[in-house]
């Protein structure tokens, strides 16, 4: 029998085992809509920039994968391609993270698979009505704000515990909540209150509403400093650490792609956790010699949420758009030796005007008065022959509305009055010498016309600058000592605190008194104006609080009757209402209401006496705590009252009749403790009566076993408690 040959063999049951599947299907196709529309001599740009869009968000593309349709009777493309991935898995995350992406101002991509396409076309348009799913309440994320005795909140972080507690009256002061957080950085609030963050090693973490449930995440390992924008849309996260994307790290919006790699700073969504733009902070120009320490924060925003915009120190500002992330007119503002800049905020008359024009364009009508124009302020230093100058912008108009040359400029510092109505250039000058420096106040009334400035000059050196909120006032911290800029230990710079006021029969800005001889190095305003702290904070010897009231001799309704006064009276409403100690105080911080001042000392500062105190406008003690290893106190914010100003004048003038009401619950709780004080003392008396009766009956029995004598009647012992209650109390005043 003739042996076999190898082409006699039959393989056919192996290759069937061990065939490789082809993919003859599209399930790796994707169909991209929302493409520019151009002609065949900018396909080649358009196509890099598509590539260079997909591969940011991690769904890497080359221009071989990409197939356009053109139109070749217009000799158009017809805004749309296809787009070929390797894997189904490289498809899906494509269609994940480039939906609805904005691939610039006047086109959006939309993404659909291409086997969807046809089930598009024969799909059936009989309407199905959906199942209906059960209602499920989300929790008020601004539920506290609902509390019945109208209580704020405020954080405590200590060793490893955070405590958020209401603070009211001492009855009503408790633990609102104790979460168990765990290996965080450290806890700050949102600047509305809505969210408190906490910074892990992995990242961000937002909790919020009233069980305080996790929100909300943000992917950014080592993250060390965080920035809310101000109408909490936006988060903005640091690290001094550059992003590194590992191989077969998660890919998606809500993550960092490899484009982001070697930036460390972060621009997110707060509500949908998606990453908008990464940036760095590193200036590869710098040099250990001129490199300097960080601005924060580094991005700085727009009073609407509308801009954001970064500083190139001496180059130029770039201004982003939101939620694109785009830069703005596609160019930065180039101004040589930039130095620093803030935006205005916006003030209340701002709020309403704004939305009087979106009222007017809901109903197609015209508005009397148009909403201001976002402006934003800006120095540069003197160069060779060109003096200093500070520049007044309006935005998106990019229209210089004032400028203000300056001479002998050795540092500026820009402050803003929170309704938007001054700005304060505090400049630092020298002589010609340069051997002496001295201080000019350059202030600009920003709601005139053609911005006028006022000048107040100053012979000595300021170190701090703060204006009254909503007010037309502002306070100085200013000193001579020789000490100044370099303190020796245990030693205590002397300063000078004077308060200033604008004059409105001259327009300009008037000395209302000056304290001399302090030590005070911060002033911290009350929110809503009038009262003002002076703290000395930070020093090791002096540890002093000086709580005063701008307006002692007038009533808060007649406030505007201090620019009426004469010229003896100018100052005289100012009131020292009382003085504290804090020893070791590093952080001052008053609470929305205006009414309570929090002081404490942070273990991150020293380890002496850590904890914090509770006062109020008065400086009368409340509570106080010292507490190893206190690290932060912090207040919740509140957002703006929802009532208008015809509401709140309708409460100010029934202030008498609420105040009424407010005294019978204060003498309601008063008469609620006495009762509680003397039913806890009658319930020991009786115990103690009960005691002895008993003692008394079992005594001769075992006094009897024991073989003693039955104790005399002159041995007992009787004892009487006296309470005292005060019926009535009335005070009468002799006058001479």
């Amino acid at each position: 029998m003739p042996s076999a040959t190898v082409d006699d063999i039959d393989y056919s049951d192996i290759e069937e085992k061990y065939r490789v599947q082809f993919d003859d299907g599209f399930d790796t196709t994707l169909v991209v809509d929302g493409i520019p529309i151009i002609d065949k001599s900018k396909q080649e740009r358009l196509v890099t920039k598509i590539c260079k869009e997909f591969s940011r968000k991690g769904a890497a593309i080359k221009p071989d994968d990409i197939f356009m349709s053109w139109d070749e009777n217009k000799g158009k493309s017809k805004g749309y391609i296809f787009v070929d991935f390797r894997t189904i898995d490289d498809a899906n995350l494509a269609l994940a993270t480039m939906h609805n992406h904005p691939f610039d101002s006047k086109h959006t991509f939309k993404l659909n698979r291409f086997t969807d396409i046809e089930s598009f076309l024969n799909m059936d348009e009989t309407y199905t009505e959906p199942p209906s799913e059960e209602f499920v309440s989300k929790e008020h994320l601004r539920a506290w704000l609902a509390d019945p005795q109208g209580r704020d909140q405020y954080v405590t972080y200590r060793g490893e515990e955070v405590h958020i507690h209401w603070h009211g009256r001492p009855s009503q002061s408790e633990v609102a909540f104790k979460p168990e957080w765990k290996d965080f950085l450290y806890v700050s609030w949102s600047p509305l209150g809505t969210y408190i963050s906490t910074l892990h090693r992995q990242g961000v973490r937002l909790w919020g509403g009233p069980t305080w449930k996790p929100l909300q995440r943000f992917a950014h390992p080592l993250v060390k400093l965080i920035d809310f924008s101000p109408c909490e849309q936006y988060l903005v996260t640091w690290s001094n650490e550059p992003i590194v994307v590992p191989e077969g790290a998660l890919q998606g919006p809500q993550y960092f792609s490899p484009d982001d790699e070697g930036n460390n700073l972060a621009v997110w969504d707060i509500k949908s956790g998606d990453l908008l733009r990464t940036f760095s902070t590193h200036n590869d120009n710098d040099t250990p010699a001129t490199k300097k320490q960080m601005q924060w924060p580094a991005l700085k925003w727009s009073p609407d949420d509308k801009f954001v915009a970064r500083i190139t120190p001496g180059q130029m500002i770039s201004v982003h758009e939101l939620p694109g992330m785009h830069l703005h007119g596609k160019k930065s503002l180039k101004i040589e030796g930039v130095v620093d800049f803030e935006w205005c905020p916006q003030g209340e008359k701002d709020k309403e005007d704004v939305e009087k024009d979106a009222k007017a364009a809901i109903r197609g009508s015209k508005t009397t008065v148009k909403a201001r124009e976002n402006m934003l302020v800006y120095w540069t230093p003197e160069v060779q022959n060109q003096p200093a100058r500070v520049t007044l912008l309006a935005f998106p108009s990019r229209t210089i509305l004032r400028q203000k040359n300056l001479f002998n400029v050795t540092e500026c510092k820009l402050y803003w009055q929170n309704q938007g109505d001054f700005l304060c250039v505090k400049v630092d000058r020298h002589t010609k010498t340069k051997k002496s420096i001295f201080c000019n106040l350059e202030i600009f009334r920003v709601r005139e016309k053609d911005y006028p400035v006022e000048v107040v000059e100053l012979k000595d050196t300021v170190t701090d600058f703060s204006w009254e909120p909503k007010g037309e006032r502002f306070a100085i911290v200013s000193s001579s000592d020789p000490n100044l800029g370099n303190p020796g230990p245990g030693i205590t710079v002397k300063t000078d605190v004077s308060f200033y006021q604008l004059e409105h029969g001259k327009n300009d800005f008037k000395l209302l008194r000056t304290l001399p001889s302090r030590t005070s190095n911060a002033i911290r305003w009350s929110p809503r104006g009038r009262h003002v702290v002076l703290a000395t904070v930070g020093s090791s010897s002096k540890s002093e609080l000086e709580f005063w009231d701008l307006d002692f001799n007038i009533e808060d309704t007649g406030r505007r009757e201090v620019q009426q006064q004469s010229k003896e009276d100018w100052g005289s409403g100012i009131q020292l209402l009382g003085s504290a100690d804090h020893y070791g105080v590093t952080d001052v911080e008053w609470d929305p209401s205006g009414r309570y001042l929090a002081t404490s000392a942070s273990a991150w500062t020293h380890t002496l006496e850590n904890g914090y105190a509770i006062w109020d406008f008065r400086g009368q003690e409340i509570i106080k705590h010292i507490q190893d290893r206190f690290k932060q106190f912090i207040w919740r914010p509140r957002p703006p009252t929802l009532l208008t100003k015809d509401q709140q004048k309708q409460i100010r003038k029934n202030l008498r009749e609420y105040s009424r009401t407010f005294d019978e619950d204060d003498a309601a709780e008063e008469s609620n403790v006495s009762a509680e004080l003397i039913a806890l003392r009658k319930r020991l008396v009786d115990e103690w009566n009960a005691w002895r009766a008993l003692s008394r009956r079992e005594g001769p029995e075992e006094r009897g076993k024991s073989g003693k004598a039955r104790e005399s009647e002159e041995d007992k012992e009787e004892i009487e408690v006296w309470v005292d209650e005060v019926i009535e109390q009335i005070e009468e005043e002799v006058v001479d």
